[in-house]
């Protein structure tokens, strides 16, 4: 099951006092057991079967796909006028 690791975020920011529109995408991770099929629904819950002395699971059975969801931006000479 995937988990959000990182919110998205559409803000205007005055970087060396101009106005910027800086867009931080949504990043989905799923964390797969690459030897059980089992999907983790966090780092922490991964690293603890890792960490778990009654399991066989070993840091290189955890898989982790990343998604990113980059909000659809027009780019071009109107971008100016945030």
């Amino acid at each position: 099951m995937p988990f959000i690791e990182q919110e998205a975020k559409d803000e205007i920011q005055t970087i060396k006092g101009e106005k910027v529109r800086v867009i931080t995408p949504e990043v989905e991770v799923t964390l797969t057991n690459t030897e059980t099929g089992q999907e983790y629904l966090s780092d922490k819950e991964a690293d603890d079967d890792v960490d778990h002395p009654e399991t066989a699971t070993k840091r290189e059975h955890i898989k982790r796909d990343v998604h990113i969801k980059v909000k659809q931006v027009i780019l071009g000479a109107q971008t100016k006028g945030l």
